[in-house]
Formats: structure tokens, sequence, C-alpha cells
């Protein structure tokens, strides 16, 4: 096959007609028009750039149509060329988007920000925070005095990621039917608790941020952080510079599953790059929100005790 053929094949095949083809299905909830999210048993593949490229969440692979054909077991180029070929023609199924007006030009992101209003006692997103997610009022209060929180339509609450020296890059959106992140922002880092700190916790939702603060009754010595389930490079960027931090003490407080151990994987990485401690800290269940809920809802003041010990004997176990 001449250089000519495989261009032909690149532009014709996209890579969602070869997962559908290999047995993946969409999952339409976790994904958006540019990212579409492909499952197959705990496998994921997210597909971009309009169907002609994808990375997979859980390891560093990416790239086009035929390292996606490697990737599901194709073995050398030549047979990735056949796998491709073998999927000319074939219309994979288009996800059942909701339909949506005709977009208008989008304000940058300071501009978008500035015009959302504070959460504010019984406000929908308020409700949905401490309600729906038992975040406790006293850390709400804490990440609204910060400047991190905002009011999102439809009852959701925008959560900002900012850099270095406080400028917001984007937020992630959450709500009771909704989640996703800021449509032209950047993922960098959302912070709650004070910018110094050495002990500095890494979750991998705002939310999850929000609810070990909680746990931990707010440490005046830790920095939360989220990466907005995501590992964009200004995310890796900003996380070496908190690793390098003299003494700084990194903690890999991400899920307590596979995509969890992968991320905290790559956070020692960093954090034995910069020469600082490193301590793996897992919740309970699956996320540090569902533990601060199982407490709550038990309604049992021993509850937050407990998940707060159970943070404390995790985080002398390591990676």
């Amino acid at each position: 096959m001449d250089k000519r053929e495989i261009e032909e094949l690149r532009k014709n095949v996209g890579c969602a007609a070869l997962l559908e083809k290999d047995g993946w299905k969409v999952d339409l909830k976790e994904s958006t028009r540019r990212a579409i999210k492909y499952r197959r048993d705990t496998n994921i593949i997210i597909v971009i750039h309009q169907g002609r490229g994808w990375f997979d969440p859980l390891s560093t692979a990416k790239g086009d149509v035929f390292l996606l054909a490697q990737h599901l077991g194709a073995v050398g180029f030549a047979d990735a060329c056949d796998r491709v070929s073998g999927v000319v023609g074939f219309v994979p199924s288009a996800p059942a988007w909701r339909p949506t007006a005709r977009p208008k030009p989008l304000a940058s992101i300071a501009q978008r920000w500035r015009r959302r209003s504070e959460p504010r006692p019984g406000s929908a997103s308020w409700r949905y925070l401490v309600d729906e997610r038992h975040i406790p009022e006293r850390i709400f209060a804490a990440a609204i005095a910060e400047g991190r929180l905002r009011e999102g339509p439809q009852g959701s609450m925008w959560a900002a990621h900012s850099n270095s020296v406080g400028v917001i890059t984007g937020w992630e959106e959450r709500g009771p039917s909704w989640r996703g992140f800021a449509t032209g922002g950047a993922k960098e880092l959302f912070r709650l608790g004070s910018v110094d700190s050495l002990r500095i916790c890494v979750t991998e939702a705002a939310v999850d941020a929000m609810s070990l603060a909680a746990i931990e009754e707010l440490r005046d010595d830790t920095l939360y952080i989220s990466t907005g389930g995501g590992w964009a490079p200004a995310t890796e960027t900003a996380i070496r510079a908190l690793a390098g931090r003299a003494n700084a003490l990194i903690v890999a407080a991400t899920d307590n599953n596979r995509q969890g151990e992968v991320y905290a994987r790559r956070i020692r990485e960093i954090a034995d790059q910069a020469g600082s401690r490193f301590l793996r800290s897992q919740p309970r269940t699956d996320d540090w929100n569902e533990d601060l809920c199982a407490a709550r809802i038990g309604g049992r003041q021993e509850g937050t005790a407990w998940s707060r010990a159970v943070c404390r004997l995790r985080e002398g176990e390591r990676i």
C-alpha cells in the first residue's frame, strides 16, 4: 500500500467506525460533541478531532486510526492497514445529541466568569452542593470566599480552574444532570485552601477536593486541588511546580479505581522527579464525595471522624 492509499484511508475512515466494528459503545452521558467516550468492559477510548484522533485516558496511548488499530490488537502497520481497510464504507451510529440552537459567539473566559453570580443560601447551585452532594456549608463558604465558585445554568455549579497567579483559565461544570468543562476554557487546577501550603492533595474533581476538605475539616496546612478529570499539559506543569516547593508533600488523593491508580502513578512520578515527599490516600468507596455522603446521610456524628481516620491510615500507603 503506497503513501497515497494510506492517506486516503486516513481521510475516509474515522476512529469511531473502527471502535464500533470492534464492539465498543458510546458513553453518551460522559461524552461531548468534541470528545466522544467509548467503553468496552473497563477500557476507555476518547475520540477527538472530528473522529480523526483518539487517546486512552488510562495510559499514554494516542494517535490516528492506524495507531488505534494497533492499540486494538493489530500486529504491525500492515495488519493495521488491513483492519482499517475492512471498515471502509462503514458508517458508525451517530450519538443522539440533543438539538441545539445555532451557537452564538462566546465571550471571553474572564467575561463569562464575571457575569455569573456567586452561590448564595437557597440558590440552585447551593442546594445542589449542600443537599445533593452534602458539602458542609463551611467548606462551601470557604470556596466562595476564595472566589472559586459560580452559579451555573440549570442548577449547576462552576468550579474555577486557575493558573499560579490566580487567572481563571476555565471551570468544571457539575449539576444534577450535567457535567462538562468550560467551552473554550483550559484545564489547569481547581484550588481550595492556602496557596502557600506544602501539603498538596490532588483529586480528580472539584467536588472531591471539597469533600476531602470536609472530611479533613479543611486543614490549614493543605491545598486541595482538582485536575478536572483530565491531564492537560498545563495541569502537569502546575503540579510539577507545586511538587518543586521545598519540603512539599504531594498526596495522590485520586479515586479508588483503575483510573485513579493510573493518575496516582503519574503523580508519584512527578513527586519522585521533583524530590518531594509522596503519599497515596484513597477513599473507602469510589471517590471522596461518596465517602462524605455515606457518613452524612447515615446521620452518625462518628461518620465524619471515621472517614477522617480512614484518610489518615491510607496516607501511609505508598503505591
